[in-house]
């Protein structure tokens, strides 16, 4: 059997690895969020503490993601993967634990941390095969993690519902987690850097290139934000929905993303990441036009669905081109993350204020307005179309991965 034939499949496996270890860091975020409101009970924290707390998760991922960079220079690619993964995996038990405030800003600090430094180490891998496949593939990976995070959801949900101490439910969802985060790991690509190359510095600002490609990624967070948050309250108290049709908002707007997520490949494919994001910044655009011009919960469902819609692809693009970007993939992948964490982080509270001091018809006005940001700035994302060969270039063109 021909060496190109081998590193042909070991690429592909490669591919499944990651699409596996990305539904695994999604069922940890899935497993966590449902249980909060257990957790909030067992610390005893109010819902300022709680919302204080919760910022934890972002500042600790922010401050934490440059160092993947530096872990996976000094241990390789896969086992750098290995070991930030199940840090994540297992920090998960860590907020079911804390007694008080201030011991669940630690754990959610230390949470935040492994769930940014796994994050930046797994998009580096998932850039680099992509780049290996000549075809789009970072789509469908963020489309796993949505399954994974659906997934913990739904076994969350279902732990809840039957009264489980959180405590215990998340000490199985770890322990199974880690494992299956291992198994997956031992077939992702192994990378070693040359003998003579440098390592990166341990802090250290992300190259230009990437805060312009983070600024497209931090209108798509914005968005997701903002509607994951507050769609079904728009719908409850703006337009006198019941609770559970506002609900019914989120869940739509969620699997609407994980959908066009998996779906999302194939379009870029065909035709670029520039072409597609200014069309999903188009229809995101159009979806938050709805939102705000209709007084019919209908509309305004199909409104958030299709803001769902275009901002789904938006973020896997930003990873890719940040990946290509420069010579260090990790670092540009972890200012991009960086800025699209801070996104998230501020983006609730930014539509709370503004709603306060207006109303959150002028909110998600501002929303409308940065979807149209994407479709102006997607040609930042150029640099995933020029690296990527037409569909339909030859297999043996993939070439091994480096000793």
């Amino acid at each position: 059997m021909s060496g190109v034939a081998h590193d042909e499949r070991t690429v592909r496996r490669a591919r499944y690895a990651v699409a596996a270890v990305f539904a695994v860091h999604g069922a940890v975020t899935g497993s966590f969020a449902t249980r909060v409101p257990w957790i909030q009970d067992h610390a005893a924290v109010g819902a300022g503490q709680l919302g204080l707390a919760l910022a934890f998760p972002a500042l600790g991922a922010s401050l934490a993601m440059p160092l993947a960079s530096r872990i996976s220079h000094a241990l390789g690619t896969r086992t750098a993967l290995r070991a930030l993964l199940s840090l994540w995996t297992l920090a998960l038990v860590l907020p079911s634990l804390a007694p008080n405030l201030w011991t669940l800003c630690l754990a959610l600090f230390v949470y935040g941390a492994t769930a940014g430094m796994s994050d930046v180490a797994m998009n580096a891998l998932g850039v680099e095969v992509e780049s290996r496949l000549h075809k789009s593939i970072m789509s469908g990976l963020h489309g796993m993690w949505s399954v994974g995070a659906l997934t913990g959801s739904a076994a969350g949900t279902l732990a809840a519902h039957l009264g489980s101490d959180a405590r215990l439910h998340h000490a199985l969802a770890a322990a199974a987690l880690t494992v299956l985060g291992l198994t997956a790991c031992q077939w992702v690509l192994d990378l070693r850097p040359d003998q003579d190359e440098e390592p990166p510095p341990r802090f250290s600002l992300p190259p230009r290139s990437a805060l312009l490609i983070g600024a497209v990624g931090f209108c798509a967070v914005f968005a997701e934000g903002a509607s994951l948050d507050w769609s079904a309250v728009y719908l409850r108290d703006q337009l006198g929905t019941s609770a559970g049709l506002a609900a019914a908002s989120t869940t739509g707007f969620m699997l609407t993303m994980a959908l066009a997520r998996i779906a999302g490949d194939a379009v870029v494919n065909r035709f670029g990441a520039v072409r597609t994001v200014r069309v999903g910044g188009a229809l995101a655009a159009l979806g938050g036009l709805l939102v705000v011009a209709t007084d019919r919960p209908v509309v305004a469902m199909t409104g958030f669905a299709l803001l769902g819609l275009g901002i789904a692809v938006v973020v896997p693009l930003c990873f890719a081109a940040a990946g290509r970007s420069g010579p260090n993939p990790s670092q540009a992948i972890a200012g991009v993350a960086t800025i699209t964490y801070t996104s998230g982080l501020v983006a609730p509270s930014a539509i709370g204020t503004v709603a306060e001091a207006t109303s959150l018809v002028v909110s998600f006005g501002l929303v409308t307005f940065l979807a149209c940001g994407l479709a102006v700035f997607a040609g930042v994302l150029r640099t995933a179309d020029r690296d990527r060969p037409r569909t339909g270039a030859p297999d043996a063109a993939v070439p091994g991965p480096r000793p």
